[in-house]
């Protein structure tokens, strides 16, 4: 008598035919050969190599860049209009990251799907995007184009975040950090909460949160005192 693993039974571990093709069969109903052909052509448009037999392989004999790739293949298997992006070079090193963004790219380019990238990785959001939108305690506070937000940003919050990130042409004998600790968000102070950490900080932004303020053409700031942003620094 084979007894089976509980834990094995509970958490089967899937192939890539059956994941890529999971969300195929649930959103397009696709059965059979329909439904393999398409798995083919999802992993074929993100550069596997020898789709035919990659799928019957599992997560563990798959590279991490390779890894990645099946799950561009699941958020494209349908087709979408809009791909978010959470962390995708997360865990990958330089190489690969460069590869797999190359390849998103190349898919943008083909379908003219929109990708929405959640990161903290400054040099994706210079190669990638076009519009940046930066988030401080769970909101917006400033929306604008790539070179606005790097070259004129008019938020304190984007200021700082910028001002961390090391340049190779200067030399600096201590990297710049963000003074103080993010809010909890379960208790959000009653004006901006960045103000207990803003060189900026005026009275009114500790008692009432922001409107978003034009400082340019598509360029907004959640700032009662953006007009100031970059004259201290």
């Amino acid at each position: 008598m084979i007894l089976q693993d509980p834990m094995t039974a509970l958490n089967p571990v899937f192939n890539v035919e059956n994941q890529v093709g999971e969300a195929i069969r649930i959103h397009q109903g696709l059965r059979g050969r329909t439904l393999l052909a398409k798995i083919i052509d999802a992993l074929r448009k993100v550069r596997i190599p020898a789709p035919e037999t990659r799928i019957k392989d599992y997560p563990h004999q798959l590279s991490g860049g390779m890894r990645q790739r099946v799950v561009g293949a699941i958020g494209i298997s349908c087709e979408p209009l809009v791909l978010i992006a959470d962390e995708p070079t997360t865990s990958l090193d330089v190489t690969i990251q460069a590869a797999y963004l190359r390849l998103l790219k190349e898919i943008q380019a083909e379908t003219g799907l929109a990708i929405i990238f959640i990161t903290h990785d400054f040099g994706i959001v210079a190669k990638m995007c076009d519009r940046v939108a930066v988030m401080y305690a769970g909101k917006i506070v400033e929306t604008g184009d790539v070179r606005q937000i790097f070259n004129r940003p008019k938020h304190p919050y984007t200021e700082a975040l910028l001002a961390s990130v090391p340049k190779l042409e200067e030399k600096t004998d201590r990297l710049y950090a963000i003074a103080g600790q993010p809010p909890a968000l379960y208790n959000l102070p009653a004006g901006c909460s960045f103000a207990p950490r803003c060189p900026y900080v005026i009275d009114r932004c500790k008692e009432e949160y922001p409107p978003l303020f034009s400082a340019e053409e598509r360029h907004v700031s959640a700032c009662w005192n953006w007009e100031q942003v970059g004259k201290i620094r």
